[in-house]
Parts: structure tokens; sequence; C-alpha cells
């Protein structure tokens, strides 16, 4: 994340405004909501997941063991049983 000196970039009503709150601190400024990327988005882990999820469900659909799904997957039993019995 850069930083960038306030002075440079917020009019100087707004700025004496900030400077009531923070005296020379830095403060982060999120961005707005609907911006905001949800976790995993820009790696990929998120597809990842839910990837390796529906493989699960569909390989327990036709008959594959939660103790076997276990095994290959490298998830505990209880993990298998939430990604199974999830509603999506």
């Amino acid at each position: 994340m850069k930083y960038v000196n306030a002075d440079i970039i917020f009019p100087e009503e707004l700025l004496k405004e900030i400077q009531k709150y923070v005296h020379g601190g830095m403060v982060y400024v999120p961005k707005p909501e609907g911006l905001r990327k949800k976790w995993g988005e820009n790696s990929g882990s998120r597809k990842y997941l839910n990837d390796r999820n529906n493989e699960i469900r569909q390989k327990f659909s036709v008959g594959v063991t939660m103790d076997q799904l276990s095994d290959q997957f490298c998830l505990s039993y209880d993990s298998i049983k939430k990604i199974v019995y999830s509603k999506k």
C-alpha cells in the first residue's frame, strides 16, 4: 500500500476536519463496500476451494464414502461432512 500526503490530496477544509481527530498519525481509508473484493478473489483461492468442494459433493453423490473422501482430499472427516451437507 502506498502512502500519500494528506495535504496534497484533500481540500484544506477537509484536512482541518480530519486533523481534529488524527494529529500526525496514519489513517487507512478503505474502499467503498461495493468495490471490495471478497477473500481469495485476487489469488484464486476462493475459486479453487469452491471447485474442490463441488468435486467432493459430486463424488459423495455417486457413492464415495466420507472416509474415502477424507483420505483423497487430506481433510478431516468432520470437514468432509460439513462440505457434503452444506447447502450450495
